[in-house]
């Protein structure tokens, strides 16, 4: 054919090839789903401050190791309550015609996904140490410390907002850690991150491609075996409270040896774990992640009894059936909102 003879006929060709493919792959698809996807019932645009973060999480490259989507994989339901869908990312606009940022999904997973982090990790305390430098909350963590994000002060000052950072990782700098307008920006933004729920009567997409897992049964009356309170607290209780059951000095506080733990009477440690708690000056505020994270009462009393049965501890274990009349006495008692 005498188009491969003639340089600037194949040129055409090609391109106007590449632009009708990109218009029809990528452009008219993204512009019906601009016009066709609503934003979720109960899902709300980034404040000011929010959006200020989402700015500090685009110039920091946090997209390249974190991904913002839960798949429709067994695997993902680590990250959220459901699939991702489209409606998820309809307040993710474009800033202008030239910054291409509307939406973070991200393709890399070098950290975890960070779709539904402001429920799985709602507290600021720990995300300001974490930024600081994510070793002192996750030794195996890999991520890069933003220091650059905090100040150091000879005191704190009013209006200061204190990082509690363990001494060895200031190498050797004297003073106190104060996080900068930028840190609680981009906390602010961390922490809007969560998955909408679906309005009432609409069944939650499927996780496709399911892990096939043994139902273990009691070998009497066929039973459910109990539920691995390891892996449960490594969800839900150890990015603050540690492996170690430890803690963090002057952060989060331990659990090996703790009279709450230790304490025969479960009910104040259940409404520790539903509502909160905030009577240490000394920690960071715990949220209340039984009730953020959904979690039930079969769960709860696993982690419960995890915690208190590891690291030398040696209390009474729970039932799941004294969990749940626990439960519903510390919602009654729930501060209302």
């Amino acid at each position: 054919m005498s188009i491969f003879h003639d340089h600037k006929k194949l040129f055409t060709l090609a391109t106007a090839l590449f632009g009708t493919l990109t218009l029809f792959v990528a452009v008219f698809p993204s512009l019906y789903n601009e016009e066709n996807s609503a934003p979720l019932y109960g899902s709300v645009p980034l404040t000011e401050q929010e959006e200020a973060g989402r700015q500090i999480y685009i110039s920091n490259g946090c997209v390249g190791c974190h991904t913002q989507q839960v798949r429709n994989v067994d695997m993902d339901k680590t990250w959220g309550s459901r699939p991702g869908i489209a409606s998820d990312y309809a307040y993710s606009t474009r800033k202008s015609i030239w910054q291409n940022s509307g939406t973070l999904m991200g393709t890399e997973r070098t950290g975890p996904d960070l779709t539904n982090i402001g429920d799985r990790q709602p507290s600021q305390d720990w995300h300001l140490v974490h930024l600081y430098n994510p070793r002192t909350v996750m030794p195996q963590s890999i991520m890069a410390p933003y220091p650059w994000l905090f100040e150091i002060k000879d005191k704190v000052e009013k209006g200061d907002i204190k990082v509690n950072v363990p001494q060895e990782f200031l190498h050797g700098q004297k003073g106190v850690v104060v996080a900068t307008q930028d840190a609680l920006n981009l906390v602010a933004y961390l922490k809007s991150l969560r998955q909408v729920k679906l309005p009432d009567g609409t069944p939650d997409p499927a996780f496709l491609y399911k892990i096939e897992k043994a139902e273990a049964t009691a070998a009497a009356g066929g039973a459910p075996a109990e539920l691995n309170g390891t892996d449960l607290y490594g969800a839900n209780c150890m990015a603050c409270h540690q492996q170690n059951g430890e803690g963090l000095p002057g952060a989060f506080p331990p659990l090996k040896g703790s009279k709450i733990v230790l304490d025969d009477n479960p009910e104040i440690m259940v409404g520790i774990i539903m509502n909160g708690y905030n009577a240490q000056e000394q920690y960071g505020e715990m949220p209340a992640v039984g009730t953020n994270a959904n979690l039930s009462a079969e769960e709860i009393a696993a982690i419960m009894n995890h915690e208190k049965t590891s690291w030398g501890n040696t209390a009474k274990k729970v039932t799941p059936e004294q969990v749940k009349k626990l439960m519903d006495l510390a919602k009654l008692s729930a501060p209302q909102q």
